[in-house]
């Protein structure tokens, strides 16, 4: 898997080189109007940091028992025989699923980039005279889209350099032969296939990581509780199905059990760790700085486009175009009710979140 660890190499430093580059932007110019920037905050009633600090820790315990219990549910569903990767009500959940990250893309990372990016507390020129949320967001789903399209590439050219061709001009084949010819190109379809699906499984888990510790991380470092209160229910709505999407795709990769352990082990602790690590530097984080706005934007843009690209191609395209919902037009109608479902239930969600 040296093609998904060049992924993730190669995705951070992408990161880090915009928000640094962005960074210095923001450096070089003045701030913003200061009342106009703290007016952003909120209303001060709902600021009262020993009430928010009891929230955030009920916070941290409840979502981390919801996204355990969403990853967990496709993973332990092949010892339930209904609930096999390959049974009707295992696509319904994952198109439910699908929907809910698809949404989680549109609705919620990538308007809080837009906020981000746009904020008041940052110069107008350049940040209010060009849609940098857009833009990053459009170059991590083609950078999605290029890896995936590389990989593929590698994959296929393997695959026909092991296939010989015959020598000598022998123009008799036995029965046999053939059966097992047959045999290995179905095997290396499999492979590949089964390839595919690990590295769908690690760009989900590795964007939905990133917007997951910046959610975490904007929650620990709020005294506002008012905004803290209405974002538990709705986090834990969000971690519980977007874990249900991820460990379906964990399921159909075919990871060993350590392997699939240690990617519900990631997912289900990075928000509560960004809330920690909120609520650890407080004190010293400033929501509002040019550094903090840029940062986060980059990032929930970034993990935007990813999520946005490996939900629609990844996911929806790969399952409503696969063969079992082509062949099944009822439930093709019924998967497609249900990525509804998810999608307008998260998009509902971004009332409060």
């Amino acid at each position: 898997m040296a093609s998904s660890k060049a992924y993730y190499k190669h995705f951070t430093i992408t990161i880090l080189l915009l928000s640094f580059t962005l960074t210095s932007l923001a450096g070089n110019a003045e701030n913003a109007d200061v009342s106009e920037c703290k007016a952003e905050l909120g209303d001060s009633s709902c600021r009262n940091n020993k009430v928010a600090h009891k929230l955030k820790i009920i916070a941290i315990l409840s979502i981390l028992v919801a996204s355990m219990i969403g990853i967990s549910l496709p993973l332990f569903s092949s010892y339930i025989p209904g609930l096999n990767p390959e049974g009707n009500v295992f696509v319904i959940a994952k198109a439910l699923a699908s929907g809910v990250i698809l949404a989680t893309g549109f609705m919620h990372v990538l308007p809080d980039s837009f906020n981000d990016l746009s904020s008041k507390c940052l110069p107008e020129d350049p940040w209010r005279k060009f849609p940098f949320t857009t833009l990053i967001a459009m170059v991590s789903a083609l950078f999605t889209l290029m890896v995936d399209a590389f990989f593929m590439s590698v994959i296929t050219r393997n695959r026909e350099g092991e296939v010989k061709p015959i020598q000598n001009g022998s123009n008799s084949l036995d029965v046999e032969t053939l059966e097992n010819g047959s045999n290995v190109v179905e095997k290396q379809d499999e492979t590949s296939q089964l390839l595919r699906k690990k590295v769908i499984a690690q760009v989900l888990e590795l964007g939905i990581v990133v917007h997951s510790v910046v959610i975490g991380l904007g929650m620990g470092a709020s005294d506002n509780q008012c905004t803290i209160r209405s974002l538990i229910l709705a986090l834990c709505f969000h971690q519980f199905f977007e874990g249900m999407g991820l460990g379906g795709c964990i399921l159909q990769a075919e990871y060993g059990v350590k392997i699939r352990l240690i990617m519900a082990f990631f997912f289900a602790i990075t928000t509560p760790f960004g809330i920690s690590l909120g609520m650890g530097i407080q004190k010293t984080y400033d929501e509002t700085s040019p550094t903090a706005l840029i940062v986060v934007g980059v990032l929930n843009a970034c993990s935007a486009g990813l999520l946005i690209y490996t939900a629609l191609v990844d996911l929806l395209a790969h399952d409503f175009f696969g063969p079992k919902l082509q062949g099944n037009i009822k439930l093709q109608a019924f998967a497609f009710v249900f990525v509804f479902i998810g999608a307008g239930g998260m998009s509902v969600m971004a009332i409060w979140a």
